[in-house]
């Protein structure tokens, strides 16, 4: 074996071990916001390592772009698709554990903000 097929192969199982720990991470952590940010952040994680691995086993150019794009694809939808689950877990009222010492949300509400809209009327009360 050459040395860039034994890095090839170590991205590769530890991207694999990693997706493992985000799966032992969802059935383990403690509440619903822990267990997603476990899950999210091995799925930013764990895909970049593979992707590189894959990489690393057929480098060409072409591979690389194609390798780039699923990247930041995988990237951009993962972290938008993690902050969309937290905050519907937050405006429907998903509890935390015990060991959550402080809410910073709490001070403005579940409520969505309608500030800036242009229904609002404004302290005045004109539109």
């Amino acid at each position: 074996m050459t040395p860039l097929e034994i890095a090839s192969l170590a991205c590769m199982i530890a991207g694999s071990l990693v997706f493992l720990a985000g799966a032992f991470g969802l059935l383990r952590l403690r509440d619903f916001y822990a267990r997603l940010s476990g899950v999210t952040i091995a799925g930013g994680l764990a895909p970049a390592l593979v992707f590189l691995g894959l990489f690393l086993d057929y480098p060409t150019l072409e591979n690389a772009w194609k390798i780039a794009l699923a990247l930041l694809i995988q990237l951009a939808t993962a972290a938008i698709g993690g902050n969309a689950m937290a905050r519907a877990g937050y405006l429907a009222g998903t509890g935390t554990s015990s060991a959550t010492l402080f809410d910073d949300l709490e001070k403005v509400g579940r409520e969505p903000s309608t500030e800036g809209s242009e229904n609002d009327p404004g302290e005045d009360g004109k539109a």
